[in-house]
């Protein structure tokens, strides 16, 4: 962690900055593995200052290594007390992550002479390309997440109903050691899996419906993220050639992803495939998106995305064809960006019958 600290602190001269504030709470976790903190500021040099509330101010001295602690008192104006500490570092000129306005308009009045300035963009460049410890947790997240779409293509029967499958996957990742699902679990049947996100209901699934399934384990702090769809019995004609161009589209996709090449032409490469076979209108969304401590971040893999893909990336690949009143069809894995090629994370079977 204090890597990745000194890392935001050599971006400062670029944007002549002489101190941080990190307010977002999963770029706080980023910088100091803990989920719980109220701010923290970095200077340009030392150690940052790590703002916690009683709630959470043992747990954060048991936890955090690389920088001082400071309890927050109950009913304490705690971005007075951050200002107070900016002046006495002397800092002039502070960038920050996310803020809302009201708190911008206070730090303002009360840092005046002091430059604040929005530079996201410094933690986001960071946090696009994962360490090899952040990817060891997204892998074992995808092994997880690997287990719950197989556990899906096992239990999954006629009359079921959507929430009961995502009952099932989640106690399966559970036992396993997910610390929950990265996002809310889309277990959605027959003319609601044309729905890209169509989370799950008390619908129970009949024999013949296409079967929309997302999920995602959490690890440490870290996700991953899978779609795999699924029918009972045997697919007609259209559904069959649905499945196979979705697929194909993702295959497609998945050997254009390497370091260097622009994320807006591996969207082109499944996008191009689907409007061939006449489902260009049918694929509403962009190919993908990277995954960390959030499901959905940079960067992004899409038709207007200016994104370049490095090395250490960690992206999805999800192409889909969606028909109102009829069904969709989404195969998504989470893939690591490579220097000569990817490598897919989540790896389960691609089986479209099951039961």
């Amino acid at each position: 962690m204090a890597n990745r600290v000194q890392a935001l602190q050599k971006t400062f001269g670029k944007d002549k900055l002489d101190g941080y504030l990190v307010a977002d709470e999963t770029d706080i976790s980023y910088f100091t593995g803990f989920l719980g903190a109220y701010r923290l500021l970095i200077p340009a040099n030392g150690e940052g200052v790590l703002y916690v509330y009683s709630v959470n101010y043992d747990a954060a001295k048991n936890m955090v290594k690389n920088c001082s602690i400071e309890l927050l008192q109950r009913g304490e104006d705690a971005d007075k007390r951050l200002a107070n500490t900016a002046r006495k570092l002397r800092l002039k000129s502070i960038g920050f992550d996310s803020i809302e306005f009201s708190i911008y308009s206070k730090l303002k009045r009360v840092l005046k002479g002091t430059k604040l300035t929005s530079a996201s963009q410094s933690v986001w460049d960071l946090r696009k390309v994962k360490d090899a410890s952040e990817i060891a947790c997204i892998r074992r997240a995808a092994l997880l997440t690997d287990v719950a779409a197989k556990t899906a293509a096992e239990v999954i029967k006629p009359d079921m109903r959507e929430y009961e499958v995502a009952a099932e996957v989640e106690y399966a990742m559970r036992k396993l050691g997910s610390e929950g699902t990265g996002f809310s679990t889309i277990v959605a049947s027959g003319p609601r899996s044309a729905f890209s996100h169509g989370g799950c209901t008390s619908k129970k699934i009949k024999r013949g419906e296409l079967i929309q399934f997302d999920v995602g384990a959490r690890y440490q702090n870290y996700v991953a993220d899978l779609t795999r769809t699924f029918l009972i019995g045997k697919p007609s004609p259209k559904q069959m050639r649905i499945y196979e161009i979705v697929k194909e589209a993702q295959e497609r996709a998945f050997e254009k992803i390497r370091d260097g090449v622009k994320a807006k032409q591996v969207d082109t490469a499944a996008r191009a495939l689907i409007k061939k076979h006449g489902f260009g209108e049918n694929f509403p969304h962009g190919l993908g998106h990277g995954v960390g401590l959030a499901v959905h971040e940079p960067p992004a893999l899409n038709t207007v995305s200016k994104d370049i893909l490095k090395a250490g990336n960690v992206v999805t690949d999800e192409p889909g064809i969606y028909i109102l009143g009829y069904g969709g069809v989404r195969i998504e894995d989470t893939v690591l960006v490579k220097k000569n090629g990817a490598e897919r994370l989540t790896k389960a079977p691609y089986p479209m019958t099951v039961s």
